[in-house]
């Protein structure tokens, strides 16, 4: 149950295996950088490290002529002080729209995440006198603004989701796609109720084991992003369809043996994966609100949102949301702001009698 569950332990070693691998291609220096931060940073987040100051290194190669002969574990770090703050945004630039050999579009709050990394690298070697300068110090980063519109759903169009999904009604459906979803229909409304009523993150959906959920406590035990187990209460509606999805659809799959212990099966008895879990709300979203990009994030948002606006509780909203900091909930409050001020257009009409 919770952390100590195969699946998790499983998870974890397959992270450890994955970064492993990574350091393997990555020069001495760079990997002296990504251990230094393995005390107080997830090995998720290491792995997206390792990936963005692998991207660093190949554009070096594909760029500079001079290190052709290289390869990226053999970089000396004398390169990175020979660089100028004119070669970092060069790379800038080449995020904007090309990366690892592909042709990508990256927005500003990529760029800046793929040059976070980079610049501790830089900093790590400048603060111990590996270097003798940090161009990163005279690069700007994009200059990111605070998105307050935030994506979420009214709550006619959730009881129009999970109505589409109960009864395959309100929404245009081919024969072959109604005839598929009424395969998984208990569990795909069983996963939004879920979602819709608890605001747990979609990875904390798919890491769900049957013996997680307390019928008797209307509790589950989940771990959080961070790794920190912890335990969320639902509804009786959640009750209902959780236990309808266990004791029809769930009953009649053969698991495939090591994952057997999963709450949510795919059709081949395997733990539904993260990505179907996003399909699946993409798929019902597009829908009902064609006019949203819903994802399972957005279903989060309109939790917290709903949740603010019945407590009026922004601490109580950071604690069910799991956020360690109270400021990243704000956004819920200023959504709600957002709310109140559009009373305003209706509020005065001077020419109403």
């Amino acid at each position: 149950m919770g952390k100590d569950s195969q699946f998790y332990k499983d998870k974890a070693k397959n992270q450890k295996i994955k970064l492993r691998m990574l350091l393997d291609q990555l020069p001495q220096y760079a990997v002296d950088y990504i251990h230094s931060k393995e005390l107080s940073t997830q090995t998720s987040t290491l792995i997206s490290y390792s990936y963005d100051l692998l991207s660093f290194f190949r554009f070096l190669l594909e760029k500079n002529p001079t290190l052709s002969h290289y390869e990226i574990k053999n970089i000396p770090l004398s390169v990175l002080e020979q660089l100028t703050p004119e070669d970092i945004m060069e790379y800038q630039r080449y995020l904007e729209l090309n990366i690892d050999g592909e042709f990508h579009e990256n927005c500003k709050k990529s760029i800046a995440r793929k040059m976070s990394p980079l610049r501790g690298m830089y900093q790590y070697q400048f603060e111990r006198e590996h270097i003798q300068k940090n161009p990163m110090t005279l690069v700007k980063l994009p200059k990111l603004k605070k998105d307050k519109n935030i994506i979420r759903m009214n709550n006619y169009e959730v009881q129009a989701i999970l109505n589409a999904i109960e009864n395959n009604s309100g929404v245009a459906m081919s024969e072959r796609q109604r005839k598929y979803c009424q395969k998984t229909q208990k569990r795909d409304l069983a996963i939004l109720t879920l979602m819709l009523g608890t605001g747990i993150r979609v990875s904390e959906c798919n890491g769900l084991d049957l013996t997680d959920i307390d019928f008797r406590e209307n509790s589950m035990t989940i771990i959080r992003k961070g790794g920190g187990q912890d335990v969320l209460y639902f509804n009786q509606e959640i009750h209902q369809v959780l236990e309808d999805y266990i004791n029809t659809e769930r009953a009649l799959i053969t698991p495939i043996e090591k994952d057997e212990a999963a709450l949510f099966y795919s059709l081949q008895g395997k733990r539904i994966s993260v990505d179907s879990i996003e399909k699946l709300v993409k798929k019902y979203a597009k829908m009902v609100v064609p006019n949203k990009k819903i994802t399972p994030h957005k279903l989060r948002s309109t939790y917290g949102t709903a949740l603010y606006r019945e407590t009026g509780d922004i601490r109580l909203v950071a604690d069910v949301l799991g956020h360690e900091n109270i400021n990243n909930t704000i956004d819920y409050y200023a959504a709600m702001e957002d709310e109140h001020k559009r009373q305003a257009a209706d509020a005065v009409n001077y020419r109403r009698k």
